[in-house]
């Protein structure tokens, strides 16, 4: 449909990208435009648009996709990069950055970016410095809005094997939870479909800005997100 808002999403391979692509299948609202590095399979239904390129190519990708928001699900592990700092920052700082740079550039006005819960610059932990660093100079972009989205531990169904650490707190998850209250429910494991909802939501909210959403914002906007929309056949 010529009316559906188009939303240019790199990451859309890992958890949070493909939750977000499922959800947004049918949808008359929206039209997803992935950047991948390969082709990837896509959930019945899905009515969209894949665009192959390796990573140096992307910012071409970005320009094709004419996208108006960027969606950026992006995101490495410390074991997965061989514990490197240079290697981590590879993927979660400078693809990141160069990725929303890009986007802005081929005229992205609204920016959604995963970071994580407990993002900040100043503290000694170097996934969580990192974190915050990036979100320090995403917000000198330019985005006429930007919402940071900094989940806790995400639950879902990952196409590659978690580390045994990560699946044995998913399983405690739901016992855990019972004991983070106050200021520590930012901590609480989330659904990553719940996080794909949330920004669905955001990206059909108009007011400018620089947002911040941890998990109770996240839960409150996965619940405003309107599953009613007319189903799209385009």
């Amino acid at each position: 449909m010529s009316d559906q808002t188009r939303i240019a999403l790199v990451g859309a391979t890992g958890l949070i990208g493909t939750s977000l692509i499922k959800k947004a299948v049918g949808r008359a609202d929206f039209r997803i435009v992935a950047i991948a590095r390969n082709e990837m399979a896509l959930p019945p239904g899905a009515r969209m648009e894949v665009l192959v390129a390796p990573t140096e190519g992307w910012n071409e990708a970005l320009a094709a996709a004419s996208a108006p928001i960027f969606a950026c699900a992006l995101g490495t592990t410390w074991s997965k990069a061989g514990q490197d700092e240079e290697a981590f920052r590879a993927v979660d700082e400078e693809l990141v950055l160069d990725n929303a740079r890009a986007a802005k550039e081929a005229g992205a006005e609204h920016a959604i970016v995963i970071s994580s819960v407990g993002a900040d610059p100043m503290t000694s932990n170097f996934y969580l410095r990192v974190k915050g660093e990036v979100e320090r100079e995403l917000r000198k972009i330019g985005f006429k809005r930007l919402d940071i989205i900094r989940p806790g531990l995400l639950r879902g169904q990952r196409s590659n094997d978690r580390r045994i650490l990560e699946r044995l707190g998913i399983m405690a998850s739901p016992f855990g939870n019972l004991f983070l209250q106050g200021e520590k429910r930012k901590y609480r494991a989330i659904d990553a479909e719940t996080v794909a909802e949330a920004m669905l939501f955001f990206a059909g909210e108009k007011a400018g800005g620089k947002f911040v959403h941890e998990n109770d914002a996240i839960h409150r906007a996965a619940s405003k997100l309107d599953r009613e929309t007319p189903i799209s056949t385009a």
